[in-house]
């Protein structure tokens, strides 16, 4: 194998880690990864959104919300009712990520005890 054909190894110094960083923080809190899950499942108003989500506060739904829009993962669409509807749903780009959120959330699951179980071996030494 030749190779000056491989392309070059990404380093810590490149812009790519950057751009990894920067999205990870984006999508890698917890209100984006618990939206993006919750959202699998369909369209939902923002009040159905809020009560779904235990212990978030209508200021930080509205600003994860928006920022998932911002960043192409949720569309809002507005229907012209009195009071005006708001409906939220993934975008394509918003499903490729569920599946990594879906993913993620079954590793947890199957390995809390094992977490666990290290903080309070690593809690004990100190």
């Amino acid at each position: 194998m030749d190779v000056s054909t491989l392309p070059p190894p990404i380093t810590h110094e490149s812009d790519t880690c950057a751009v990894v960083r920067a999205i990870l923080a984006r999508v890698g809190d917890k209100w984006s990864i618990l939206l993006v899950r919750i959202l699998g499942d369909g369209s939902m108003r923002f009040s159905e959104l809020r009560r779904s989500i235990e212990g978030i506060s209508q200021r930080m739904l509205t600003l994860t919300l928006r920022n998932l829009e911002r960043d192409g993962l949720v569309k809002r669409t507005v229907t012209p009712t009195t009071p005006p509807r708001v409906d939220y749903a993934l975008t394509d780009l918003g499903r490729s990520l569920q599946s990594i959120t879906e993913a993620f959330g079954r590793w947890a699951v199957t390995h809390r005890d094992e977490i666990e179980n290290a903080r309070q071996r690593f809690d004990a030494r100190q």
